[in-house]
Order: structure tokens, then C-alpha cells, then sequence
């Protein structure tokens, strides 16, 4: 069983969410990957192993809620996208938290900071 939580509505998605999943959509974001890559690229977010037993449960989830698209590359390999509602999902998360983070004008340049760097 993976680590989602039940989803009661597409609405919203993103907040029914691990952080496991949303660091997930957020890797695919940039590129179609190959399970073994996305592996690497959460190892080298978190700084130590994930194992096939997190990953693939979750990869799973997020293609049955179709955020990712799940494609065959070869015999063995599969690769992954993210899907117009895996964007959305991403981008619903990102608003809330800007939200919840911009409390005031320095906190606002900050952020105009990062988005601009």
C-alpha cells in the first residue's frame, strides 16, 4: 500500500498529498524520467536510499489519480510524466503555501527573489 490518503474529490488534490508524492509530481515537472532517475533524484533530495518498495507504490497512486502518465520506454523500462492534473495539482500546493507564507512585503521579495533569481 502506498502512502496516499484517500482522495474525496479532484478538487484540491494536492493537499490529499504525501510530501514523498509532491517532491514526485515536482521532479516530473521538469522531465518525463525513468523510475530509476526519479530514484536518484529523491535520494539526492533526501540524502539517503529510497527504496523500490516507497517508490513504485507511490508511482502507482499518482498514475491511478492521473497526475502521471505511465509509458513504456522498452521491455523493462517505464517512464513517467506528469499530466495537465498533476500540473494543477503541483500549482494548487504552490499557491497555498506562498499564501500561507507571504504574511508581509518583506516575505513578498523574498519570494519575488527566488522567482526571479
Amino acid at each position: 500500500m502506498s502512502e496516499a490518503q484517500s482522495i474525496s474529490d479532484s478538487s484540491g488534490i494536492a493537499r490529499d498529498l504525501t510530501a514523498f508524492q509532491q517532491n514526485i509530481l515536482v521532479i516530473l515537472a521538469e522531465e518525463p524520467r525513468y523510475g530509476l532517475a526519479i530514484k536518484r533524484e529523491l535520494e539526492s533530495y533526501y540524502g539517503t536510499e529510497v527504496n523500490h518498495g516507497r517508490l513504485y507504490p507511490n508511482l502507482d497512486t499518482l498514475v491511478d489519480l492521473s497526475l502521471v502518465e505511465k509509458s513504456e520506454l522498452d521491455k523493462r523500462t517505464n517512464q513517467y510524466a506528469l499530466t495537465d492534473a498533476g500540473y494543477e495539482a503541483i500549482l494548487d500546493q504552490f499557491e497555498w503555501s506562498v499564501a500561507k507564507f507571504v504574511t508581509n512585503s518583506d516575505r513578498a521579495d523574498d519570494v519575488r527573489a527566488l522567482l526571479t533569481a
